[in-house]
């Protein structure tokens, strides 16, 4: 049976980076950022652009989840609401799911975001969007996995290990 990895969190707790360290780790894997289903400018949240990014993410995860070439598929978005996580979770082809939450400090959270402000990769909006998500991740169902200390490598094979 596949796997598919769903890793959430807020804004700079190391989603994307751990994910890639996911996808290096997992023999015949394939990773999507639930960002890149609706990467837009003007970026403009909608009733309408939220189905159609829901919609987006769920076409590629069943096209990865019935393509036999792949074994593990690694998920990620911000996923701040069991509501989302479980709508996703119901329009999904059947899977062995590792549902994980990345939270860290909010010291290490706004280091990070402030050093990615700087490098022009982010907008200065970002740190008051992330601290408010930060503790909606302590209601959902997920395992969580506190990255302040660890570098995306160690995170990814914490969650490689928890099989």
């Amino acid at each position: 049976m596949k796997t598919l990895y769903m890793v959430g969190g807020p804004m700079g707790a190391g989603k994307t980076a751990v994910c890639r360290e996911l996808q290096k780790r997992l023999d015949r894997c394939v990773f999507l950022d639930g960002d890149w289903c609706w990467d837009s400018s003007p970026f403009q949240v909608t009733e309408e652009t939220k189905a159609m990014v829901t919609e987006n993410i769920c076409f590629l995860l069943n096209q990865f989840l019935r393509c036999p070439a792949y074994d593990h598929v690694v998920f990620c978005w911000v996923l701040h609401r069991q509501e989302i996580l479980d709508g996703l979770l119901s329009r999904l082809n059947t899977c062995r799911v590792r549902a994980v939450s990345l939270v860290c400090s909010e010291e290490a959270l706004r280091h990070r975001l402030e050093e990615d402000i700087r490098d022009g990769k982010r907008l200065p909006d970002v740190i008051k969007r992330s601290m408010d998500y930060l503790p909606l991740y302590w209601d959902l169902s997920t395992r969580r996995l506190d990255t302040t200390s660890l570098t995306p490598a160690q995170a990814a094979e914490q969650i490689i290990a928890w099989r």
